[in-house]
């Protein structure tokens, strides 16, 4: 009987512990639930006269084989970019001036010695970086945006060989509030040339998803998907484009807090039955502050029409005692006349000796997306 009494306490003491895990993990699962129903609204919040400056490191390696001669590329690209919010329209469109303010490369290519580049020390730039030269401390583009990251218009001021027109210019936020575990699209079409001399268009995606809300911080995953049904040549071709990663995005300031992207992609076939391509690339994006424009003073780009006293004038801040935000735009409207427009960046590779059908820099390698 003691025994009995004793199996019976063993169980009664068992089924009230898992009855207690049971209702805790209940409340966990409801609590995780609530969690989840939470809806954020993601949306950029920025001021006229606003600088966001944000440092960025790009690396980049390719290994590539053909005729069984194989060759080895690497780059390395520090800069900082700079948006210079221009207007806040009265609809909460936002206008910006893209600027890399500095850019220091080392580029490695076949058959040559280490080649680097530094605008900050450098006052004439080895060959091959006149391109990345001219490029800094202009105004590269002018970019109109909603506040949910739908690119408007794309005027481009500062054109540079081979630049990458599908490169992203802003991380696209969803339409509206959403919760955690929310996946959103951003399609478009991008061009890839074909053995027969022309060209295709292949329909691709940069595929999202808001994974976690911490501190403020929403932070999305971002993954680049090709839609349409493609051979190694064609992906040769996209390689660069094929970036996974993650944004941390501060939903109170309305601003990207960093990024984070790597590619990690082998070609095989792409130059023949034997040929094979090896891409590694990580890029990292980092804020460092925002500002309201004062001191910064832009060249003058050569393909800019307006003479140079309206230059500075349009980039110096306005006398206007409230700064307008794209979350609560004023009825102001500023003068199409005096808005500016954004562009693509730096080429930072030099070319190589080999043709270009054949070199580590057929693809434009080495060259920060952000920048193009």
């Amino acid at each position: 009987m003691p025994h009995q009494r004793s199996d019976r306490l063993v169980l009664l003491a068992t089924a009230a512990i898992l009855l207690a895990l049971g209702v805790h993990f209940a409340s966990a699962a409801d609590s995780a639930a609530a969690v989840d129903n939470t809806k954020y609204d993601l949306r950029y919040k920025l001021s006229t006269g606003t600088v966001l400056r944000y440092s960025i490191d790009h690396r980049a390696a390719i290994r590539s084989t053909i005729d069984e001669t194989t060759q080895e590329a690497q780059t390395k690209t520090q800069s900082v970019k700079a948006w210079k919010v221009i207007d806040v329209l009265p609809q909460g469109e936002i206008e910006f001036m893209n600027v890399v303010e500095s850019v220091h490369m080392v580029n490695r290519l076949p058959d040559r010695a280490p080649v680097e580049y530094n605008s900050k020390t450098d006052k004439v730039p080895p060959p091959g970086y006149e391109d990345a030269a001219r490029a800094v401390g202009i105004p590269l583009s002018v970019v109109r945006m909603t506040p949910r990251g739908k690119i408007i218009s794309h005027n481009v001021k500062h054109r540079q060989p081979a630049a990458d027109k599908d490169a992203q210019l802003v991380i696209r936020l969803p339409d509206e509030p959403v919760a955690v575990g929310a996946t959103w699209d951003e399609p478009f079409d991008v061009t890839a040339e074909v053995d027969s001399g022309g060209t295709k268009a292949i329909q691709t995606r940069r595929h999202y998803e808001l994974t976690s809300v911490a501190s403020g911080i929403a932070t999305i995953e971002v993954n680049y998907q090709v839609l349409s049904p493609i051979d190694s040549k064609i992906e040769a071709q996209l390689v660069q484009k094929l970036m996974k990663g993650k944004v941390r995005f501060d939903i109170k300031q309305g601003r990207i807090e960093s990024q984070l992207f790597d590619v990690d992609k082998r070609v095989l076939g792409f130059a023949g039955p034997t040929s094979s391509m090896h891409y590694l690339m990580r890029m990292e994006e980092h804020f460092t502050d925002a500002k309201l424009a004062a001191a910064a003073t832009l060249k003058q780009s050569s393909v800019l029409k307006q003479p140079l006293s309206a230059t500075k004038r349009d980039a110096a801040p306005r006398p206007s005692a409230t700064p307008r935000v794209a979350s609560q735009p004023q009825v102001e409207k500023q003068p199409p006349s005096e808005r500016k427009s954004v562009a693509t960046a730096p080429r930072n590779m030099a070319p190589t000796r080999r043709p270009a059908a054949r070199s580590a820099n057929r693809n434009n390698f080495g060259k920060p997306t952000q920048h193009r």
